[in-house]
């Protein structure tokens, strides 16, 4: 395993550039109840250096979304009296990718037997209705694929998909324990690769590998452990990617702004008072800074 410790290059800016140059990003979440998560990808996306971010949610929970994240436009999708989304949904999401780069799919969603069907849904369809597209699966997108097959189900995804899960998540995944993954962390993070896709395994040193490089961040602090600051990641993520990065590059790049505003933002708040908006307020920063 090659072990990497340079940062990749942030993508251009071309002086010429249009909204379109910098990628779209389609972020699939939200449920009742956690109606911010997905809304805190969108801008984080923005924040990123994408273009432009849509946000696909249940209906019943739009408005909510729409006033959280103004600079993002939204999509209304089909959802259950619950506020969760309904299986149907994924056929709306599959069409909504023609004018995206970049699916984030996972923040907020929920993981009932309903979103569970839709996940499925839109993963075993992808390049049927439009053409593939890269995904970044974080959150519940990730607990729906352990209940559909672990890390069989991640081995069936044709494309390029970066998953972020935290060691609970990835235990799933893997059926086993969350202090299994934490035992040995790099190699949770390289099995899961084994499916092919680029993992980042979040928590102290997270860890990035695509089962042929392995890069362990060294930005962040304690104060990240708290919740909607893996949204955050979500989107960036998928707002490098959208810009023209690799799998591999935009997760490693992504994990150090990621803990970079962490770091910032503690220096602000403190760790243990600083939440995911300040996280993501300090993004801008972050990036000038390195």
């Amino acid at each position: 395993m090659e072990r990497v410790t340079e940062l990749p290059k942030r993508p251009p800016r071309p002086a010429e550039s249009h909204k379109g140059t910098f990628g779209t990003v389609l972020v699939v979440g939200g449920s009742r109840g956690m109606a911010g998560a997905a809304a805190l990808a969108g801008r984080a996306a923005l924040a990123g250096g994408a273009g432009l971010a849509r946000l696909a949610v249940p209906d019943r929970i739009l408005d909510t979304v729409a006033a959280l994240a103004a600079p993002c436009t939204t999509l209304p999708l089909a959802c259950s009296p619950a506020g969760r989304l309904h299986p149907r949904a994924a056929v709306e999401v599959l069409r909504a990718l023609a004018d995206a780069d970049v699916l984030a799919l996972g923040p907020g969603l929920g993981c009932d037997s309903d979103t569970t069907m839709f996940v499925r849904g839109v993963l075993e369809n992808i390049g049927t209705e439009t053409a593939d597209r890269t995904v970044v699966a974080d959150a519940d997108a990730l607990n729906c694929l352990a209940r559909i097959g672990g890390l069989a189900a991640l081995s069936s995804r044709p494309g390029t998909m970066v998953i972020t899960p935290h060691p609970g998540e990835a235990a799933r995944l893997l059926r086993c324990s969350a202090q299994d993954i934490q035992g040995d962390r790099e190699a949770a993070a390289s099995r899961l690769a084994e499916s092919g896709a680029v993992v980042l395994l979040k928590g102290q040193g997270t860890v990035v590998t695509d089962g042929r490089r392995l890069c362990v961040n060294t930005t962040g602090n304690s104060g990240l452990a708290t919740g909607g600051t893996g949204d955050v990641l979500t989107g960036l993520i998928a707002a490098l990617l959208a810009q023209g990065l690799s799998g591999f590059d935009a997760a490693v790049l992504g994990a150090h702004y990621h803990g970079l505003a962490g770091d910032l933002a503690a220096r602000r708040k403190g760790e243990a008072a600083m939440t995911a908006e300040d996280v993501l307020n300090c993004l801008p920063e972050a990036l000038l800074v390195a």
